[in-house]
């Protein structure tokens, strides 16, 4: 009986963690007006990047589930969940004064801007229907359809030997002592449970070596000037066949089809998006290469926190995006909370909120809103009542106030600094191979 009213009051904790977020959210910013979003988001749930006609069809003997899309595009669950989050953002701004109920906005007063894939313009297409839903909002479009915007693509804009190496030094500190080697060693249980859900081990592809040993092979990272870092080897696969499976587990309602028949915790599912997390880190998060992958994301998001007279600013992108924006920036170690991927969730928003005090004085608010695994497995609406969760961002370096905000003055310098880190970056590693 007393276990059992141990879970009860556990399970009424945790509905209720949300509406206690938002309560103190609201108390530490009374006194203070809201003034100005700008929010650079994530796309919404996708199918897999690659469809069952290659890595994914042979290297499991299983038969994954019939996804709503194309490969890469956005489902028809993310759209409703986009849709959903739109809505919760229009409650939230009309609560807080700073939009009109029903708000037809004209002129310059709000910016929707996504990368060029499908899954970008999409998310941002749904998130303005649910945020605007008697105005129909443009979505700026840079590039030619299905094709990468220059701004939302995490390419290396420069490259030297010293820069590659010094670069290749920070991404195997990830491992610790044992650089690359630790890093594989830290994700060698976390594989093996992979390839143990996916049946991996039966499928004719892996028998037959075409995908190598996943879990005694070498990973290996490249730089190439004007493109994306890359992968090879056991985590780059892994890494495939864990994002398809976590998809899965957001799309199929039934916990035991979507774990291909295994009874899977919490923490499994963790670990096996953990395989996703890592990768993320190793290609968009460290300094030298955040910097180098950013620069004009950062440049445009500047400009955005610093244009006169606008109200609300959506950009959205990809996780590389957020990843590398909030490494460039110098972040604080975090992890989200409710979610399988507590660095940058899918469908989030890193959100900068100015606010104005009694004498005018201009501060941020800086989060990640996202929805909690349950929201998305059972698309629930949300509202001021039923929020999505929401984690704060904190920048080494710079003290908020005692009401949790950080100086305007502040975030504008340390995008500044983000930005002119990447010409010091040129200038420094451009020297030292001429040094050579």
């Amino acid at each position: 009986m007393k276990r059992k009213m141990v879970a009860f009051l556990t399970a009424v904790l945790m509905l209720a963690l949300p509406l206690l977020a938002c309560a103190e959210q609201t108390e530490a910013h009374k006194g203070y007006t809201l003034d100005k979003v700008v929010v650079l988001s994530r796309h919404n749930i996708r199918s897999p990047l690659t469809d069952g006609g290659s890595l994914l069809g042979d290297i499991t003997p299983h038969t994954w589930y019939s996804w709503t899309s194309a490969s890469s595009e956005l489902s028809l669950r993310g759209a409703q969940l986009e849709t959903l989050m739109g809505q919760y953002f229009r409650q939230w701004l009309e609560s807080e004064g700073l939009i009109p109920e029903n708000w037809r906005p004209e002129g310059d007063a709000v910016r929707f801007y996504a990368n060029a894939k499908q899954r970008t313009q999409a998310t941002a297409r749904y998130f303005s229907a649910g945020m605007f839903p008697v105005s129909v909002v443009p979505i700026e479009m840079n590039a030619p359809y299905d094709t990468m915007d220059e701004v939302f693509t995490p390419k290396l804009r420069f490259i030297s030997d010293a820069y590659t190496e010094a670069a290749l030094e920070e991404v195997a500190a990830i491992g610790g002592e044992k650089g690359m080697a630790g890093i594989s060693e830290k994700l060698r249980d976390a594989i093996a449970l992979l390839m143990d859900v996916t049946d991996m081990k039966e499928s004719e592809a892996y028998q037959s070596g075409k995908y190598g040993d996943l879990l005694n092979d070498e990973t290996t990272v490249s730089l190439t000037l004007d493109a994306e870092p890359s992968m090879s080897g056991p985590i780059k696969t892994a890494t495939s066949v864990a994002d398809a499976l976590k998809f899965q587990y957001y799309e199929e309602p039934d916990e035991l089809k979507a774990a291909f028949g295994h009874q899977l915790t919490r923490e499994d599912w963790l670990a096996i998006c953990g395989i996703v997390e890592t990768y993320g880190k190793m290609l968009f998060s460290t300094p030298l290469i955040a910097v180098n992958e950013a620069h004009p994301l950062l440049q445009e998001l500047k400009s955005e926190l610093e244009k006169d007279g606008r109200v609300f600013s959506f950009l959205c992108g990809h996780d590389s995006n957020l990843a590398s924006v909030l490494g460039a920036l110098n972040v604080e170690a975090y992890e989200l909370q409710n979610t399988l991927e507590p660095g940058t969730p899918i469908g989030g928003k890193l959100t900068f909120e100015r606010y104005l005090d009694a004498e005018g004085k201009a501060w941020y608010a800086v989060s990640i809103i996202y929805q909690s695994t349950q929201q998305l497995r059972d698309r629930e609406f949300l509202s001021l009542e039923n929020p999505p969760m929401k984690g704060e961002i904190r920048f080494e370096g710079i003290e908020p106030n005692a009401d949790g905000l950080i100086a305007e003055e502040d975030l504008l310098n340390r995008f500044q600094e983000a930005i002119d880190a990447f010409d010091t970056l040129v200038e420094d590693y451009a020297d030292a191979e001429k040094a050579a």
